[in-house]
C-alpha cells in the first residue's frame, strides 16, 4: 500500500515582494559574515552600537538599516558595504540544452562503452550545491565497473534497456521507468548489462565546497 508523505517545502509558495527580498538579502549576508568570522550577536551589537534586538531584525530581515547602519556593520564585519547587497543583485541562471546536444564527457573512472553526456551545469548557484545531471548510455562493448565512489547523493531514472545496479552490499534491477536513489561514497555501479543498449539519466549533487 503506498503512502503520501507532506514534502515541507511549497513549490507554489509566493515570494515577498522585491523591496522585502533586499532585506532578507542584506540581512543573510550580514549574519554570514558574522557568523564566519565566529562573532556573536552580543559582540557585533557591541563593535557597531546598535542594540542586540535590532541587530536581529536586520539578520531576519525584518527591518531595513539605513546608509549609517549598513556602514557601522560593514566597518565591524571589515567587508565594503556593497557585499550586503549581493545575493540581491545575483542573477538567477538557467541552462537549455537541446535534443542531442548535450556534452560529451569523460568522468574520472569513466569506463569503456560508457558514454556520459552532461545536461548542464550552473557553478556559483545561491544553494551551496553543485547539481551534474547526466545522460548515460551504455553501449554493447560497455565495461562494468560496480565500484565508483564520489561525494555526494546521485539519483538515477532508467529510460531504456535492463541492468544490474549495485550499491554497496545490495544489487538492484533497472528497468525504464525505475529510479534509484542513493549516497555516492559508497561504490556503486552498473553490476551487470542485461539488454542493451541500455540509456539512464543521472543526477549527482554535492556541496560546493567539496566537503
Amino acid at each position: 500500500m503506498k503512502t503520501t508523505n507532506t514534502l515541507n517545502q511549497d513549490p507554489h509558495k509566493i515570494r515577498r515582494k522585491r523591496e522585502k527580498n533586499l532585506e532578507l538579502a542584506i540581512g543573510k549576508e550580514v549574519k554570514s559574515y558574522r557568523q564566519a568570522q565566529d562573532i556573536t550577536v552580543a559582540e557585533l551589537a557591541k563593535s557597531t552600537g546598535l542594540s542586540i534586538g535590532m541587530l536581529s531584525k536586520i539578520e531576519n530581515g525584518i527591518t531595513s538599516p539605513s546608509l549609517t547602519t549598513l556602514q557601522a556593520l560593514a566597518t565591524a564585519l571589515e567587508v565594503p558595504i556593497t557585499a550586503f547587497f549581493r545575493r540581491f543583485e545575483e542573477t538567477r541562471g538557467a541552462v537549455h540544452v537541446k535534443a542531442g546536444e548535450g556534452l560529451e564527457i569523460e568522468r574520472v573512472g569513466t569506463r569503456s562503452g560508457h558514454q556520459y553526456n552532461l545536461l548542464g551545469h550552473i557553478t556559483g548557484n545561491n544553494s551551496g550545491v553543485v547539481v551534474e545531471p547526466y545522460l548515460i548510455e551504455l553501449s554493447t562493448e560497455a565495461d562494468v565497473f560496480p565500484t565508483f565512489q564520489h561525494d555526494g547523493t546521485e539519483f538515477l531514472y532508467m529510460l531504456e534497456g535492463k541492468i544490474n545496479y549495485r550499491h554497496g552490499d545490495s544489487s538492484f534491477t533497472l528497468l525504464p521507468g525505475d529510479s534509484l536513489f542513493f549516497e555516492a561514497d559508497a561504490p556503486h555501479g552498473p553490476e551487470k548489462l542485461i539488454t542493451l543498449p541500455a540509456k539512464y539519466i543521472s543526477v549527482i549533487s554535492y556541496p560546493q565546497n567539496g566537503k
